[in-house]
């Protein structure tokens, strides 16, 4: 926690950082750093390449990520709170760019990616901020209708709905799963009630499972994470792989930067796959610390959302709460995808994977998620300063009372 002074010398306000949340992103940046290094330095050596290039590469995105996460601390909630509808309509017209041939980005049969000034940004990482912003707002606007009626859970869910859909045109199925659920459980805190959320849930799952099998191609996932070991060598090749860097791990790993998986045997190994090459070298004791790391900061994290809530900061409850159940729930299904427990999807490892708009879009939440304290604190210290005025009029009167009577 520090404080701001003006030019003069006067105290100007005071700024509250959490530094539990700050040390724990902090960390798992700073291991994703070396991890990415040690699973990227041999693809990038290819050709006489630079064998650092990737990490060189994820250095300045963290530390532009740190920039724009430094603005989004400077923004109110309040602001982003009244600019929740404008983001959302910001939102669709992204989506809707993406999947216009010529103006989306393809890579590997997917149109995920917007080129800006000859960068790639995949704008799925940007919009599920901006639903959430909104969806946190709807649950304040709307909080009465949301606790008493199915109505009011349906309204945010088909708004999710449209968002899901434009996401599948992409296609990016781990996209539009992992915000139907930060956004479904987000309602439900805010007060759904039960019976309506666990009838939407069950049709949400048969909803997301009837699309799974839709196409072949996600058919075949779910075959091949069943079984991997049919087709070792095509479809269940990556799997296959992770689990041998998982299995040779053991207890200790085999030594940072000694991974035998990641040389060329192990696709996407800086990406959606780094937790595999991390259990292989750091082993289980290294899989122990990344799992504390991720479950630590989505509990810091609810546990702002908590105290904000207390405060009588609901929309800023909301954002964090979102965040902390994304952080949360990503980390979960990737290092699930790369232990085999659940079906590949394209998800990066939060904070730690190689990827441009995953590590900055992290970050701004992340910014959100500090500036949602700072508020918290403020709010916390004006409601204790005027506890204590009140306190202080009070015995003055008591006195006052006191000194008439004895007059």
């Amino acid at each position: 926690m520090t404080t701001t002074v003006s030019p003069t010398g006067g105290r100007v306000g005071r700024i509250h950082i959490d530094l539990l949340t700050l040390g724990l992103v902090s960390a798992i940046v700073l291991l994703g750093l070396v991890m990415v290094t040690s699973a990227s330095i041999t693809i990038a050596s290819r050709g006489g390449g630079d064998p650092f290039g990737y990490l060189e590469r994820q250095l300045v995105l963290v530390m532009f990520g740190c920039v724009v996460a430094a603005g989004a601390f400077l923004v109110r909630t309040d602001l982003l709170e009244r600019l929740a509808l404008p983001l959302l309509a910001l939102s669709v017209l992204l989506l809707v760019l993406v999947a216009i041939p010529g103006i989306g980005h393809m890579v590997n049969g997917s149109r995920r990616w917007l080129r800006i000034a000859g960068i790639s940004v995949q704008v799925s990482e940007l919009t599920r901020i901006l639903v959430l912003v909104w969806v946190a707002s709807y649950a304040v606007r709307r909080e009465a209708e949301l606790r008493s009626s199915l109505l009011g859970l349906l309204k945010p869910l088909a708004v999710l709905g449209v968002f899901v859909g434009l996401l599948l045109l992409e296609p990016d199925f781990g996209a539009a799963a992992v915000l139907l659920s930060v956004g479904f459980a987000l309602l439900f805190i805010a007060g759904a009630r039960w019976r309506d959320v666990i009838g939407l849930a069950a049709v949400c799952v048969a909803g997301m499972a009837a699309l799974a099998i839709a196409e072949p191609y996600r058919l075949e996932r779910l075959q091949t994470f069943l079984n991997p070991w049919q087709d070792p060598f095509a479809s269940g090749f990556q799997l296959t792989q992770s689990l041998m860097a998982i299995g040779r791990g053991g207890w200790t790993g085999v030594g940072l930067g000694e991974s035998v998986q990641k040389l060329f045997y192990l696709p996407e190994a800086h990406t959606d796959f780094l937790f595999a090459v991390l259990a292989e070298e750091l082993g289980l004791v290294g899989v122990v610390v990344t799992l504390g790391l991720f479950l630590a900061l989505s509990l810091r994290v609810l546990w702002v959302a908590r105290q904000a809530h207390e405060a009588g900061l609901k929309f800023q409850s909301y954002l964090a709460a979102a965040f902390g159940i994304w952080v949360g729930l990503q980390a979960f299904i990737n290092i699930g995808v790369n232990m085999g427990a659940l079906p590949t999807k394209g998800l990066t490892l939060p904070f730690m994977s190689y990827g441009r708009s995953s590590m900055i879009s992290a970050l701004v939440w992340f910014g959100i998620v500090l500036r949602v304290y700072h508020e918290t604190a403020v709010a916390a210290r004006g409601a204790t300063a005027t506890s204590l005025r009140g306190g202080s009029a009070e015995r003055a009167g008591v006195a006052r009372s006191a000194m008439g009577a004895q007059a």
